[in-house]
């Protein structure tokens, strides 16, 4: 294996919808290992973080050498200081391949549409397309996603 996204492959709904960004659900300890081995720098982890973990991730990519980033999404952090901790990390690519996931992959899909439209160009429809390919299963996400984006556009 060669790519971020190869190291990945056994993760659930693993997608890779822009270069440099791998998208997916929950990884095991050999997934992170796997992502450092190509290269891999940020794990940005969308799960409150007393969510239930098959092991200690935090700690699991600090020893790889990883950086580990938590942005807590879900119902009562819908928001656009939350959306800004996301996108602020996602933004930082060129540091090194991130790896952004949460439980199966709906949180990163709601989470990934302003980045698609913001900073990718694409247009609502295909950034949904790509959210929904990645794991997007819930209209509220789609939603918080999509109204930053309406308010944020230049």
């Amino acid at each position: 294996m060669s790519t971020p996204l190869e190291a990945l492959a056994e993760v659930p709904n693993v997608c890779q919808p822009v270069p440099g960004l791998v998208t997916g659900g929950q990884p095991s300890a050999a997934d992170l290992e796997r992502f450092r081995t190509v290269g891999g720098g940020i794990v940005l982890d969308l799960r409150d973080p007393m969510e239930p973990r098959p092991f200690d991730e935090p700690s699991a990519a600090h020893l790889l050498g990883l950086e580990y980033v938590n942005v807590s999404v879900h119902s009562g952090t819908l928001n656009d200081a939350t959306m800004a901790l996301v996108l602020e990390t996602l933004r930082r690519v060129g540091e090194g391949p991130v790896f952004m996931h949460c439980a199966s992959g709906s949180r990163v899909g709601g989470a990934l549409i302003p980045y698609l439209m913001l900073d990718h160009g694409l247009a609502e429809d295909e950034a949904v397309d790509q959210a929904m390919r990645v794991g997007l299963r819930s209209a509220e996400l789609m939603e918080w996603g999509l109204d930053y984006v309406r308010r944020h556009q230049s």
